[in-house]
Order: structure tokens, then C-alpha cells, then sequence
């Protein structure tokens, strides 16, 4: 079991992390320090001006979208997507998946902490292979 999570562990700090934001936002820089922090990974922020040709080149679909766009290892992660979900979602890798997306901005997800607040919120796979709900956070 450890050797499976040492290569998992492995996995997550090979691959690089560009996250893409609007230079005005800060929730941004909150939700990368979670990445950074739960997967032991450096995110390095670009930020860009056309946030929204940005998405559309990325493949995110218009309704799945958020304030920040990242790319790891040839997948798209759009939002405030826990670290949990992108570790699974490396580790897995399934098939027709391109990426993941919080859309919106979810009380209570990651870099939107808010005194205890929380509104529930799923998280979608999408790509080739249509979207789903991947992970489900109450």
C-alpha cells in the first residue's frame, strides 16, 4: 500500500502545474497555495488578460466554467477543484476525460473559505466523453 501511494505521490510532483488567472483576482492565489500544499506540487501563475479565449482554446465548457484555468499534465482543471479530486484524477485517468470543473465560485471550496460557510457543490469530469459528476462535495 505505501509503494502505491509513494507512486502516486510521485506522479503528482512530476508533472508541471500552469495555472492561468485574471491578474485582479485573489481567490486564485488561495486556491493554488491548497494545491501546492495538499499535493506537494509548485503552481506557477500566468496571468492573462483573455480569460475567456483562454477557456474556449483549453475545451472548457462554456457552462462548467470559473475564475481560473490550470493545466496539468495535459489535463485542464477549471475552478475550485479540490486536490483530492486532481490526485484521483491523475491517478486514474479515464478514459474520455480531459479535465475537471467547479463552475462557479462555491462557498466553502478551496480558496473560497468564508467563516464556516459551505454551499455543497459537485465536481465535473468533461471531454471526449461527455461531462459527469466526478466528485461530490456536501
Amino acid at each position: 500500500m505505501l509503494v502505491v501511494l509513494a507512486a502516486c505521490s510521485n506522479v503528482a510532483q512530476a508533472a508541471s502545474y500552469t495555472m492561468y488567472r485574471d491578474p485582479g483576482c485573489g481567490c486564485c492565489e488561495q486556491w493554488a497555495a491548497h494545491v501546492e500544499r495538499d499535493m506537494d506540487a509548485q503552481v506557477a501563475a500566468v496571468d492573462s488578460t483573455d480569460m475567456a479565449a483562454l477557456k474556449a482554446e483549453r475545451g472548457v465548457p462554456r457552462g462548467l466554467s470559473s475564475c481560473h484555468t490550470m493545466v496539468v499534465d495535459g489535463y485542464v482543471i477549471e475552478g475550485h477543484v479540490p486536490a483530492e479530486a486532481i490526485a484521483r484524477l491523475l491517478r486514474e485517468r479515464p478514459v474520455g476525460v480531459a479535465g475537471l470543473a467547479v463552475p462557479g465560485m462555491p462557498l466553502g471550496s478551496p480558496g473560497m473559505e468564508a467563516d464556516g460557510r459551505r454551499q455543497a457543490y459537485d465536481v465535473f469530469a468533461f471531454g471526449p466523453g461527455g461531462q459527469r459528476v466526478f466528485a461530490s462535495y456536501p
